[in-house]
């Protein structure tokens, strides 16, 4: 029976408790923000609102931060399309001076800049980069400033990063060093990829810039504060004006992501449309992808560069491919001034690796490093010591780190020199559809000619699940995840190896070719590489894509024909993982992988403009005559148990 007694709670008490909480919390987090700035002052000339002019008289907001001293010093520079300002929603934001105090302790000027267009800053914006001559007349500015001495840095991550190695190859004589971090490869040919500032993968649409454009996109009726306003009126109006878009949440990203037709896309979440309606229409191939004021890639990079690049980002292949495409295609000094890092982290997530870094679902150990040591003795290398200290005399060429084995290894080379191409053959007896099937992985062509035939619906695709991506809001749970409840739908074929009787490392390119024939015009053809344990956890490493259209080259479309048989050699995978002994490595292939990437509507159509698509009925072949494979770069000696 129960107990009745119990004493009711005491409302008024309970109420007083809660605002004792929230008030306790707010006066913590205005005491955390009066700290950090109070501190930063202690140290620093606060010099905020700087409209800085470009040679055509546009004005870009500007925020300096430099030590409190007579002597000149080298300035880290931070353009960004995002939202720096010290204000918002009437509350102070710390996270600026909590950048500019850890480099002005260290002797430099922390100079953070918004983009043409963005925020206080005038002009257009423009989502392929803003004029290169801004970066080059921001140089300018600064070198020329009597604190400066002359020597320049440039630091961010993803937007932040991007437009870095294009001013690079514009070789300003102030600009000392970069660090991108977790970057876009630019435009055109990179390694295996034809890049577009990350918009396509393999020929398809990455949803992701819907999902991003939605949020970050100004609206070109946006207010704009009066040409002429003073530094001194910018600085007041900046603590109750952000200028920062405030959509709406969407509630269901996912839903919203599929909408057709794509077009429409941005306008039924109620967004914003210029960018996305004119973007979405351009080809892979489309010229104006070259207009913008990213790298390119018949650019030069003339500067060292410090890479940072995550297993579990968006454009980690395409990231590595412009690293090694400086290093065997530059001047012989600025390619050996190159260095890379490969955490284990989602984008931009380096430094929130901790002493159990959980990925997704997946713990990959400890994988702190000590990111500011870098950095900044980077930074000390090239902006104080003018290239003449010991500091890249102890830093190896690439760190990267290998994920199973969870530590940080060193190479010289990516992939490292002792990896060697391995490949593994397609087989089964006809079902390898879903976990259930009987597809295998096998180090010979298979014996006996057979195929895989699954159907894929448009109106039913295999949702993305974990993965390399980021910026899709709540449409997709990022990182390594489980796939087992994925594996048991028909439309995903699964091929697993037999369990391995020592551990193995693959770290380096993955590349696959599939044979494969349809009864549609055009469709797609996706895979996922991944880790299976002792007890069927199935954790993914890295996905790609290939549009069948494209097979032949971006710069033409070539469509199917029913009941031929064609080669598909999809964008190359990225990992750095140990298969420990008693796991198996296991691939997935299916024609969709929504909405990290834009359904094919299997029609031959633009798809962007269609509302409609129609079954693909898609066949997978393996044999000696049709050998699809997959070929890992295996750093060791490989071993598997006989069936």
């Amino acid at each position: 029976m129960p107990n009745l007694n119990v004493p009711k709670p005491n409302l008024y008490l309970s109420m007083k408790a809660l605002k004792f909480f929230i008030l306790t919390i707010c006066f913590s987090g205005l005491l955390n923000a009066q700290s950090i700035r109070e501190q930063l002052e202690e140290i620093a000339v606060i010099d905020q609102k700087v409209m800085m002019p470009m040679r055509d008289g546009i004005r870009l907001a500007t925020d300096i931060y430099r030590p409190k001293t007579n002597q000149k010093v080298p300035i880290i520079f931070s353009r960004t399309p995002y939202n720096f300002n010290s204000w918002g929603d009437g509350e102070e934001r710390t996270r600026t001076y909590e950048r500019a105090f850890e480099a002005v302790k260290r002797g430099y000027a922390y100079v953070v800049q918004n983009e043409r267009g963005r925020y206080f800053s005038e002009g257009e914006w423009d989502i392929l980069g803003v004029p290169l001559t801004d970066g080059y007349d921001a140089f300018s500015w600064m070198k020329d400033q009597a604190w400066s001495n002359g020597k320049i840095g440039t630091l961010g991550c993803s937007s932040t990063a991007e437009w870095q190695m294009a001013v690079a190859a514009l070789d300003h004589p102030s600009h000392a060093a970069m660090v991108p971090q977790g970057f876009g490869a630019g435009i055109g040919t990179v390694g295996d990829y034809y890049e577009q500032g990350n918009w396509y993968r393999g020929g398809a649409f990455q949803m992701l810039f819907a999902s991003w454009l939605y949020g970050v996109e100004h609206d070109k009726f946006k207010p704009r504060i009066p040409q002429g306003a003073t530094q001194e009126d910018l600085i007041r109006i900046s603590r109750f004006y952000d200028l920062a878009p405030e959509n709406p949440e969407v509630d269901d990203m996912l839903a919203a992501m599929s909408h057709l037709p794509v077009q429409d896309m941005l306008v039924n979440m109620g967004g914003k449309r210029e960018i996305f309606d004119k973007m979405i229409r351009r080809k892979p191939n489309d010229p104006a992808w070259f207009e913008g004021g990213l790298y390119h890639d018949d650019m030069e990079i003339k500067k060292p560069g410090f890479w940072f690049v995550s297993w579990y980002d968006v454009s980690v292949s395409p990231n590595i491919a412009l690293f090694n495409h400086l290093r065997n295609n530059s001047d012989p000094e600025v390619a050996d001034n190159q260095y890379l890092v490969i955490a284990p982290t989602l984008h931009c997530g380096y430094t929130r690796a901790t002493e159990n870094t959980i990925v997704g679902e997946r713990s990959v150990g400890d994988a702190r490093l000590n990111y500011d040591e870098l950095v900044y003795g980077w930074f000390d290398h090239w902006l104080k010591n003018d290239g003449e200290s010991d500091f890249l005399d102890d830093l190896p060429r690439i760190q990267y780190y290998l994920m199973g084995k969870n530590e940080w290894k060193t190479a010289e080379t990516w992939p490292p020199k002792e990896a060697s191409m391995t490949s593994f053959y397609l087989d089964s007896d006809g079902n390898a559809n879903s976990l259930f099937g009987d597809g295998k992985l096998t180090l010979s062509p298979p014996a006996e000619p057979n195929q895989d035939n699954y159907t894929y619906d448009p109106n039913n695709p295999v949702y993305s699940y974990g993965g390399n991506v980021c910026c899709t809001g709540n449409a997709i749970e990022n990182g390594a995840r489980d796939q087992r409840e994925m594996e048991t739908r028909s439309d995903i074929l699964v091929y697993t190896s037999d369990p391995l009787t020592e551990g193995i490392e693959v770290s380096g390119f993955i590349e696959m070719s599939l044979f494969v024939s349809s009864d549609v015009k055009d469709t797609d053809f996706t895979v996922k590489i991944i880790d299976v344990y002792p007890d069927g956890t199935a954790y993914n490493l890295d996905e790609t894509i290939q549009r069948a259209r494209y097979r032949e080259g971006y710069d033409k479309e070539v469509f199917m024909e029913e009941g031929e048989v064609y080669q598909i050699d999809l964008t190359p995978l990225s990992t750095s993982n140990y298969f420990e002994k008693g796991h198996r490595i296991r691939i997935e292939v299916a024609s969709s992988n929504f909405p990290r990437f834009m359904r094919n509507l299997n029609t031959g159509g633009n798809n962007y403009d269609e509302t409609e698509g129609i079954v693909a009925h898609n066949t997978i072949h393996h044999s000696a005559e049709y050998p699809s494979q997959i070929k890992l770069p295996i750093v060791g000696k490989l071993k598997i148990e006989d069936r």
